[in-house]
């Protein structure tokens, strides 16, 4: 089945040059797009392209389209939009859109677009900004349905015949100085006398963030709450804001990206058509620090120039043992990264953990280590070089288990993220246990 944003990405670069930008047939066909189809659109096409679709999109959507793009593409469009269209696209701005910019916009704009907002948006995104980036408080929501502790049921209709927002599904009860109480589902509503305290239906357990709490794990608590949103409360439990099940997604999906993007020294904003210059200058940081690390597995393996100038066999098969290291702990790397991601792995369960890894890699050792030797035996006709390269393919998947349980959670317990430089790390220590095992048996037992 064809896909409509490949075959529209397909058109758009076949299409031939227009003197005014895109072709009539392609600026219609980006008219019936959502902003978030345009903005996967927009983040696809090589630059000319890409400016050529945005100033074709009518100005109505472009402001949604910029919030869903990542952070390097829309700085691009950001640079190619003219001065005069900025009043339009801040008219009526809303501080959760303004937050979303603020790492991509000029000071100038930031400006220009806070001074577009009402008293009450001004007040959110100063409110917000007490807060980090990694701290909730940040990012709640302010369109929520509240009444006082005391209201009742009639209260309660009264309010949801104004337009409710999505994933909202409950109503937050405060108190006259603003703490949260009581959350009253709307479905419970429904049916009941109008002169019933609300009080007297709230839920009867309630999970409540607070301001501070790390975004990725309010927004875990989210998705495992069974609510379509949990209140945000201050250190005075003051109610700040909301946030629903949609933010907490996008959230939750933001953070794997960032640790599958940064697991390979890489920034999740990347654009996909950065200018060369730029993708060659972020990548090169972490091509230096593999450098440096195969250099240093590079002087282990210069230890044993002689042997390996004796057997060449050993020279042959040495990838064969790095590669199972490597592979093995890299499983474990990532399961350890997700536990701790994920807040399950404590001092309490790592002993059991590490214990549990080590078997799995001595069971999938032995099993390996008994092929690839038969293999090597087999390929040299040498049985002690069979049963050498078995003995070092053990003892390299079990060093691997080993640092991939200790190398992240020492590097979480730094607060650096295991994610971004685990890999290197652990393929660094897989290399060198990996040659020093089977180099070092080589020269025992076969010079």
């Amino acid at each position: 089945m064809a896909d409509p944003l490949l075959d529209l990405i397909e058109e758009i670069i076949a299409a031939p040059e227009e003197p005014n930008g895109v072709s009539p047939t392609v600026t219609a066909l980006v008219a019936a797009k959502d902003e978030d189809e345009l903005a996967l659109l927009l983040e696809s096409l090589p630059l000319q392209q890409r400016l050529d679709v945005w100033h074709s999109i009518g100005q109505h959507k472009k402001l949604d389209v910029l919030l869903a793009m990542r952070g390097d593409p829309r700085e691009t469009l950001i640079k190619a939009t003219d001065e005069q269209e900025w009043d339009e696209l801040f008219y009526d701005i809303e501080a959760e859109d303004l937050l979303e910019l603020a790492d991509s916009l000029p000071s100038q704009l930031m400006d220009q677009a806070f001074a577009a907002m009402d008293k009450l948006q001004k007040q959110y995104f100063n409110q917000a900004n007490e807060y980090t980036e990694e701290q909730i408080g940040r990012w709640a929501i302010h369109d929520l349905l509240i009444l006082p502790v005391n209201a009742k049921v009639r209260d309660a209709y009264r309010l949801m015949r104004r337009e409710i927002s999505d994933h909202v599904d409950c109503i937050f009860l405060v108190n006259r100085a603003g703490q949260f109480s009581e959350a009253v589902k709307l479905t419970k509503l429904f049916g009941l006398p109008e002169h019933i305290p609300l009080v007297d239906i709230a839920e009867e357990t309630f999970y409540v963030l607070q301001a501070d709490d790390d975004c990725q794990q309010a927004a875990l608590e989210v998705q495992k709450s069974g609510y379509a949103s949990l209140p945000v409360v201050d250190v005075q439990s003051k109610l700040v804001g909301r946030l629903d099940i949609g933010t907490a997604s996008e959230l939750v999906n933001e953070y794997y990206e960032h640790q599958i993007m940064a697991s390979a020294g890489m920034d999740e904003d990347e654009d996909l058509f950065s200018p060369v210059r730029k993708s060659a200058k972020s990548r090169a940081l972490w091509l230096g620090i593999n450098l440096l690390t195969a250099f240093l597995a590079s002087a282990f393996i210069g230890v044993f120039e002689a042997t390996l100038q004796q057997v060449v066999a050993l020279a042959v098969l040495m990838p064969v043992v790095a590669s199972m290291g490597g592979i093995a702990g890299s499983q474990t790397l990532t399961l350890i990264i997700r536990g701790l991601a994920l807040r399950q792995i404590t001092g309490g369960n790592l002993k059991a953990l590490l214990a549990k890894e080590l078997k799995v890699g001595g069971l999938n050792g032995i099993i390996w280590a008994v092929v690839i030797g038969l293999v090597a035996f087999a390929w040299f006709n040498d049985p002690i070089l069979g049963g050498i390269i078995a003995v070092a393919i053990l003892l390299n998947i079990l060093a691997a288990a080993c640092a991939g349980v200790f190398v992240p959670v020492l590097l979480d317990k730094l607060k650096i993220d295991p994610a971004l430089s685990g890999s290197v790390i652990l393929t660094t220590i897989t290399d060198i246990v990996g040659f020093v095992a089977f180099l070092g048996l080589g020269a025992l037992f076969l010079v």
